[in-house]
């Protein structure tokens, strides 16, 4: 990695859906991820890094997303906020189907941060997809967040899925890291490095030894 990145600040979908809707953010609490996406935007904006504000947004009779509903607008605390670009989008990656790529290559952008919901849908799904797009990737585990989910595979909560996504990330696609941890690499000019798989599965083994 470059030891002074060039990032830009991805902000996925902090939409009132997930937070007085119908897919309400369980954990980390809106309470806590919530002022830390602002945080993260505001410090962006001190120091010259883009911020780019995505929203999902579905057919106006959808049940979730509708396009011109109150619940698919973006949450006060963000539209207030100054952005560099705005990118609507109907797929989990912010990348697939829109403009972002071509948007943060012509700014040669090499480090997408990314905050936002949820940690184990569209922040995943973008995370993969930039990475193997060949950009570093750093996720904010505080300014991010999950739901829990049971289907026909099982039941968890979202602590579990949350957990076990940013592990995941952390274990090569992206380095995951607080909020705070992030404004100190602003400050540094540096750049968070991620995990890779064979240390994660060695750590884990001896931990449980």
């Amino acid at each position: 990695m470059s030891a002074s990145p060039k990032r830009a600040l991805i902000v996925i979908d902090v939409q009132n859906e997930y937070i007085t809707g119908n897919l309400r953010i369980e954990y980390p609490d809106v309470g806590l991820s919530l002022p830390n996406i602002a945080r993260a935007m505001d410090a962006a904006r001190t120091a010259g890094i883009p911020v780019v504000v995505i929203q999902h947004l579905e057919a106006p009779d959808s049940p979730l997303f509708a396009r011109g509903g109150e619940m698919a607008e973006l949450h006060p605390d963000i539209a207030r906020r100054p952005r560099d670009h705005h990118v609507e989008k109907n797929q989990a990656s912010a990348l697939a189907g829109t403009d972002l790529a071509a948007w943060l290559r012509d700014r040669q952008i090499d480090t997408l941060t990314v905050v936002g919901y949820m940690t184990h849908n569209c922040d995943l799904a973008t995370t993969l997809e930039a990475h193997h797009l060949g950009w570093n990737v750093e996720l904010l585990h505080d300014a991010s967040g999950s739901l829990p989910y049971s289907n026909a595979c099982g039941s968890v909560s979202a602590e579990e899925i949350h957990r076990v996504m940013t592990v995941v990330m952390h274990s090569s696609f992206a380095a995951v890291a607080s909020t705070a941890q992030w404004l100190e690499a602003l400050e540094n000019g540096t750049a968070l490095e991620p995990g890779d798989i064979p240390s994660s599965n060695q750590r884990a083994i001896a931990e449980r030894q």
